[in-house]
């Protein structure tokens, strides 16, 4: 038996390496995250300024003013007694480090005159929109830690988008229904540097949970998100990192009913006019429960995804597991990704390629009876035309290795266009196994050192140059390359 054992361990420890050695070590990654932590002990306690943990009373004054409190005295720690806190949108200072201990719930407001507007950008398009409950807005060196709850109260904002969403479609402004209805966001990092989000579970979202925009050096950690109360909240991604760089996204759990892990960019025309991207992005030890995507690039692609790595993830009963989606009015270019050690399970589509993605939201057309002169500013801005050579999209260069899927309905879906092959991917053992093979279309130069499909039928494989797989059919048990 000791003997056995010894093997065991030998192959364990074989494999841990093997799958090490499958991480790359760029010298950007040791950049990535905060630099700084606000060190200041001071207590600010919300409570000395009127904030009354009833669930009842409105504290966002007196929130506010303990937090401005700290920024003046150049920093501290503020803090609550245990209770629940009924709160609308506050916003964090420099230096400060907004602590929710054990026993604390924030509580957030459900009258959208609570959330003070500003300007803003969200899901791809700069325009003005209700703040986050809780923000870090043009910062340095600031922090939200505890153990603590932050609860958007989020169903209200869910009731009111299906409602509306059931009045636009018939209309044809499916495109437009997700700017007009506006909806609080859970935490809003924006245009800010060396801040940390450490510990903190952040319940039902009004619409994206942590959206950490324009902003550098970011560290996430230990943090869980949870949308799936009272129903499933449309667009309530989990994270969501856009035009920002530096990031690092470490020990997270998250349960929502969009994309889990996602980075974005910009879209159409306003994305390519902001032309910023999203790079140098660590995202490494998560968990992905329910949601539409373990980890997701686009569909705001505009201002180019690049240079992200991320590893030891696991997803159980994600729609999609490792997915990338834009449009042919979208443009940019999605490359230099590392994704390794990630196992999924039960997720429908564990490797999704998309270059027209939901054409119904992702292209903007003003129908008939609309005079463009009189709609509001943020329609105009979507309606705005891309030239068709800024339009395309790019996906290249994405390094999966160490991966295996099992219970997909679909195993493999790629879907690239004629003037916007997907190129140089490279799959380095990797195993999926489902009911459906799936398809790859206008691909190019792969790399399939161990690309292995399990399915009960072919693959379809059109219009590709030097992609090559090797696949089993269950049904005939016939392996093919």
């Amino acid at each position: 038996m000791k003997i056995i054992s010894i093997i065991l361990l030998l192959v364990s420890l074989n494999s841990f390496a093997q799958q090490k050695e499958s991480i790359p070590n760029y010298k950007w990654m040791k950049e990535v995250g905060a630099k700084t932590f606000p060190n200041s002990e001071k207590l600010f306690l919300a409570n000395d300024y009127g904030a009354v943990g009833d669930a009842v009373e409105m504290n966002t004054e007196a929130i506010q003013k303990a937090i401005n409190a700290a920024e003046d005295a150049g920093g501290g720690i503020v803090s609550f007694e245990p209770g629940i806190y009924l709160t609308g949108s506050i916003f964090i200072g420099d230096n400060v480090n907004f602590h929710i201990p054990k026993g604390t719930m924030l509580l957030g407001s459900q009258e959208l005159k609570d959330y003070k507007l500003i300007d803003t950008r969200v899901a791809g398009l700069e325009m003005e929109w209700p703040a986050a409950l809780v923000n870090i807005i043009g910062k340095n060196n600031a922090a939200i830690t505890g153990v603590g709850t932050i609860h958007g109260k989020g169903k209200v904002f869910w009731d009111k988008y299906w409602k509306m969403r059931k009045e636009y479609e018939p209309k044809g402004l499916r495109w437009i229904v997700d700017y007009d209805c506006k909806r609080p966001r859970g935490i809003l990092v924006s245009d800010s540097k060396d801040i940390t989000i450490d510990g903190i579970v952040l319940y039902q979202s009004g619409f994206w949970s942590l959206h950490i925009l324009y902003s550098s050096h970011v560290t996430v950690n230990d943090m869980v998100i949870s949308n799936n109360i009272e129903g499933h909240g449309p667009s309530t991604d989990g994270i969501d990192i856009d035009s920002s760089d530096f990031i690092l996204v470490q020990n997270s759990t998250i349960n929502c009913n969009d994309d889990n892990f996602c980075l974005k960019a910009g879209r159409d025309a306003d994305g390519l006019r902001v032309n910023r991207p999203c790079e140098y992005i660590v995202i490494r030890d998560c968990y992905a429960g329910i949601g539409a995507g373990l980890f997701t690039c686009g569909s705001e692609t505009s201002g180019s995804i690049r240079n992200v790595v991320a590893y030891n993830l696991t997803a159980e009963n994600t729609t999609y597991g490792l997915r990338f989606k834009s449009a042919t009015n979208r443009g940019g270019t999605v490359e230099d990704i590392h994704l390794s050690n990630i196992t999924m399970k039960s997720v429908r589509f564990p490797l999704s390629v998309d270059l027209n993605w939901n054409p119904s939201y992702s292209y903007s057309t003003l129908p008939e009876g609309y005079n463009a002169d009189e709609v509001p500013v943020h329609w105009n801005k979507m309606l705005e035309p891309v030239d068709p050579k800024d339009g395309l999209p790019k996906f290249k260069n994405i390094t999966f290795s160490d991966l295996t899927a099992e219970g997909a309905e679909v195993c493999i879906r790629v879907g690239g266009i004629k003037k916007s092959t997907i190129d140089n991917f490279i799959f380095e053992n990797v195993s999926i196994s489902g009911e459906k093979s799936g398809f790859i279309k206008h691909a190019k130069n792969w790399e399939t050192n161990t690309l292995t499909i399990n399915a009960l039928d072919d693959p379809q494989l059109e219009n590709n140059k030097k992609v090559k797989i090797e696949y089993v059919n269950l049904v005939n048990q016939a392996t093919t390359k």
